[in-house]
């Protein structure tokens, strides 16, 4: 057995502090004022759609609009306790994301467990 990549290990503490949201409880977690965060390319969201009620934030902006202190932050990051929920393609860069969130005070920051295509899976008619 080989060990765990340096990625694999940083995703590993990256996600010990996350209480990451299975899909199944997205809707909940909305209904309760969770805020979508998503942060895939606009390849991504032109090839595969839209999350319904996700604010776009481009990863490479993501912590300068989230943080209630930055001057460049985006009107819905008011303080440190919003439940934001960073949602990907696949729920492995979200995890990073969230936890660099966690590193500004953002201790309500998390990410949606397989991402973009488990909810699509998720909410997939039949």
């Amino acid at each position: 057995m080989t060990d765990p990549s340096a990625i694999d290990k940083l995703l590993a503490q990256a996600r010990r502090n996350l209480g990451r949201v299975p899909v199944e409880d997205l809707a909940d977690e909305v209904a309760n004022g969770a805020i979508l965060i998503d942060i895939r390319p606009l390849e991504q969201r032109q090839c595969d759609g839209d999350l319904p009620g996700a604010i776009v934030v481009d990863r490479n902006v993501l912590e300068w609009r989230l943080d209630p202190t930055s001057p460049h932050r985006l009107p819905i990051a008011t303080g440190a306790d919003v439940r934001l929920i960073i949602v990907c393609n696949e729920g492995y860069s979200s995890s990073l994301a969230a936890a660099t969130l966690h590193e500004l005070g953002l201790s309500s920051a998390t990410d949606l467990v397989g991402g973009f295509q488990a909810w699509r899976t998720w909410s997939a008619p039949g």
